[in-house]
């Protein structure tokens, strides 16, 4: 490491020194000084819910799941529709399937012990290069080349990478092992992090405050917003379907369960017609599950990673005998596990409704 890439470094933990955010699953450098170690499991959970999300939104859920499950066997113990509940709102429903498959082999391993390696944690289910690389260096103190969306716009603007993203990703994480330490590899992660959140954003950084200013090619230049450079979006997809909402005379509410597979696999829904991330699927009442006399209650719209949802909304009164496949749920069905979308189907037809699931 050159003294130039040294100093880099250095001044970065200086500042993650004094203006680390303090976060639930963290543990300050104070301590880390102290000789004290984070744990591998509020590492693992926290990292896992923080893919696709943000800090804000994930502290409840991080607080909820070590209040429930404070250690990976209990996790492990859990039954996974508990856990698919608790999950609920946090979106990207195969993280909670992957999750609840890691806890269980972890629990399974000597001493439920996480693999120290980032090539042992990358062979646990539902870990990828990121979050292998993560835990490696912030829970075991590895030095494991850490890079995330924050990390991706510190790092193109410290060097100026014209290259777009995704295609520059090879360069910046070349580019992370050239400065990383060896001595405080998971400090340096969070703090080149919390660089990218705080100070080097996407709009508007504030290069004042900035403890790499002077290190900074594209500030030096004059265009940090500039970068990372990101090729053209193409508009998203609108698919489109239909939903429906059949009510009981005492206000319960048909429910079923989606396939484990795909797309809000495993999770709680009322009928929908067949629609999916490529397919239209029919959006008048001639998708109904069953006879009925529906009445249209509204669209709603969706957005996902890759494509937008509209669905019709349809409800209907119908008698307490439920079809096949499905069952009734009473207006507690607050407490399953409802994704987003079929959380806006319900206030559609039903307005009101969810306002206890916020």
């Amino acid at each position: 490491m050159s003294l130039a890439t040294i100093a880099t470094s250095e001044k970065l933990l200086a500042w993650y020194d004094v203006h680390h955010r303090e976060l639930p699953w963290r543990m300050p450098p104070r301590d880390i000084a102290k000789g004290m170690l984070p744990d591998p499991y509020h590492v693992w959970l926290s990292e896992v819910m923080l893919q696709q999300t943000t800090v804000e939104a994930v502290k409840p859920y991080f607080r909820k799941f070590l209040d429930t499950w404070p250690t990976v066997t209990a996790l492990a113990a859990a039954d996974r529709e508990d856990v698919m509940k608790a999950w609920a709102g946090l979106g990207y429903y195969s993280r909670a399937r992957n999750l609840k498959a890691c806890a269980d082999t972890v629990a399974a391993l000597p001493e439920a012990r996480f693999p120290a390696s980032e090539a042992g944690l990358r062979a646990l289910p539902g870990i990828g290069a990121y979050t292998s690389a993560a835990i490696a260096a912030i829970a075991f103190n590895e030095p494991a080349a850490v890079v995330d969306g924050n990390i991706e716009r510190v790092i193109s603007r410290l060097f100026r990478i014209d290259t777009p993203l995704p295609e520059a990703k090879p360069e910046i994480k070349l580019r992370v092992e050239e400065i990383m330490p060896r001595s405080r590899p998971g400090d340096f992660a969070q703090a080149m992090m919390d660089l990218g959140a705080t100070i080097c954003t996407p709009r508007r950084p504030r290069c004042m405050l900035c403890p790499l200013r002077d290190d900074c090619e594209a500030l030096s230049k004059g265009d940090p917003e500039f970068y990372p450079v990101k090729p053209t979006k193409s508009d998203k997809p609108t698919r489109s379907g239909a939903a429906f909402v059949a009510v009981r005379p005492d206000g319960a509410i048909l429910l079923r369960k989606r396939v484990d597979k795909g797309l809000l696999g495993g999770m709680t829904e009322v009928p929908t017609s067949a629609w999916t991330a490529r397919i239209d699927g029919i959006d008048t009442v001639e998708a109904a599950p069953f006879p009925a006399a529906w009445q249209k209650a509204g669209v709603i719209e969706h957005v996902f990673t890759h494509f937008r949802l509209q669905l019709t909304v349809f409800r209907a009164e119908v008698p307490d005998r439920a079809p096949e496949p499905g069952s009734f749920w009473s207006r507690e069905i607050l407490t399953e596990a409802l994704p987003t979308v079929m959380k806006k189907v319900i206030e559609s037809a039903l307005p009101g409704s969810t306002k206890r699931l916020k």
